[in-house]
């Protein structure tokens, strides 16, 4: 029983995990295509800004995928 919790558990936070991160990205890049294209001269700096949130955006899928592997040493 305790198993199966354990995995319906991993499933969970690997899951869950990467849901938010992928709807972030999504709204970052949009979001970032349409500034780059009202402000053409100001590219770079929106560019270096899209990928530093890129960054913080996927250590919340990290951060899932390690809580996933601590439960799954439990196992």
């Amino acid at each position: 029983m305790e198993l199966g919790l354990i995995a319906i558990g991993v499933g969970l936070a690997i899951g869950l995990a990467c849901i938010g991160p992928g709807v972030g990205q999504g709204i970052v890049i949009g979001k970032s295509i349409e500034a780059m294209t009202r402000q053409p001269e100001m590219m770079g700096v929106i560019r270096t800004n899209m990928f530093l949130g890129f960054a913080l955006i996927e250590a919340l899928a990290i951060y899932g995928m390690l809580f996933a592997f601590l439960l799954m040493a439990k196992m």
